[in-house]
């Protein structure tokens, strides 16, 4: 499968690996700062195999037939990106967040069915072993009817992190840990009860990192439609260094909270109807290199089978609108003071700092 990647950033290299893994070929890198394009492919032992470089991706689509592309650049840009590479019949990969706003990823999804081309948002995390036993658990109705949950993304990021690219922490690029870092979160906290949110109400604030624009700390309370609530708490705060990702689910019938720095160990496992197979979850750790875990080598391969059979990819371009919803839902909270009612057919990140307060 013929494939490119647009943006040379701290996450890249997660997709170059991923695609590697999944035996690709690596037609070109876009970034318009040439040296991340070289660091990225040296880093992955494959900077001699003449993949081509361009600091333009509008040129590198013109001059080469691409099957798929992965968008990893800064956040702000990923819809016009996006916009540009469906309209010219290429499939894609997103990364997190989608789009910045509800009408652009409406857009993103109405595009791709008008071309008939896959876009899969990079929520990675769906994959991890941990979250697909808990997942399996849930639509075999293990759990019984669900009480309640939530997310913890307890994180570290100093001003060395925020430094290293000027859009992050921006409302118009980046948005705040919500947007950042909790979203996966975010993601797998809204699936894993059922996709349907009647109402969110959120506080966010900006404690510690003076120099950002958006905040450093989230939390609110989610009413889903199936009568479960949750909590969630993201936040970039924490010293000295990464606490946790951690995921609760309460049901009559069953309690798991999977743990680790990114949801990729099973802490508790405990069902009423227990089986054989259940000691083999208890206690299961899958060894992750950093805290973007496994997930993009499944996604990826997920992604070209989507491809070559015409399906939809396990986590779609309607994933990715949800999880941005629930975001954009919390800071339209904040910035009202009120609770937010689901859907929103409108919302963005036009929020101001004085709206942390």
């Amino acid at each position: 499968m013929r494939y490119a990647l647009i943006g040379c950033g701290r996450i890249a290299k997660n997709h170059i690996k991923a695609a590697l893994e999944n035996k690709m070929e690596i037609i070109a890198v876009c970034d318009v700062v040439p040296e991340k394009m070289n660091a990225i492919l040296e880093n992955a032992g494959i900077a001699a195999q003449g993949i081509k470089h361009y600091t333009d991706y509008k040129q590198m689509i013109a001059e080469n037939k691409l099957e798929l592309v992965s968008i990893a650049t800064e956040s702000g840009i990923h819809a016009e990106i996006a916009f540009y590479c469906i309209e010219h019949g290429i499939n894609l990969i997103i990364e997190k967040p989608m789009a910045m706003s509800i009408a652009d990823a409406d857009k993103i999804i109405e595009l791709a069915e008008k071309h008939h081309v896959k876009v899969s948002a990079c929520h990675q995390n769906r994959f991890n072993l941990a979250v697909q036993k808990t997942h399996m658990a849930l639509m075999e109705g293990r759990f019984g009817k669900l009480s309640h949950g939530g997310i913890y993304v307890r994180w570290n990021r100093d001003k060395g992190y925020y430094d290293q690219a000027k859009w992050r922490g921006t409302w118009a690029q980046d948005g705040g840990c919500l947007m950042n870092q909790c979203i996966h979160g975010i993601d797998l906290l809204r699936w894993m009860f059922g996709d349907e949110v009647v109402e969110v109400y959120g506080k966010t604030r900006r404690q510690f990192h003076n120099y950002l624009e958006a905040e450093d700390i989230g939390t609110a309370v989610v009413t889903f439609a199936n009568g479960a609530v949750a909590t969630i708490e993201g936040t970039v705060n924490v010293y000295p260094k990464n606490l946790e990702e951690t995921l609760y689910i309460f049901g009559e019938k069953g309690t798991v909270k999977i743990g680790g720095t990114s949801t990729n160990n099973i802490d508790v496992w405990d069902f009423a109807d227990e089986t054989e197979a259940d000691a083999q979850n208890k206690g299961l750790k899958e060894a992750t290199s950093n805290v973007y875990g496994n997930g993009h080598i499944s996604l990826f391969a997920d992604v070209a089978d989507a491809i070559q059979n015409d399906r939809a990819p396990y986590v779609d371009a309607k994933a990715g609108r949800n999880a941005l919803e629930m975001v954009l839902a919390i800071y339209k909270s904040q910035k009202t003071g009120l609770p937010v009612k689901l859907p929103i057919d409108f919302a963005s990140t036009e929020m101001k700092t004085e709206d942390l307060k």
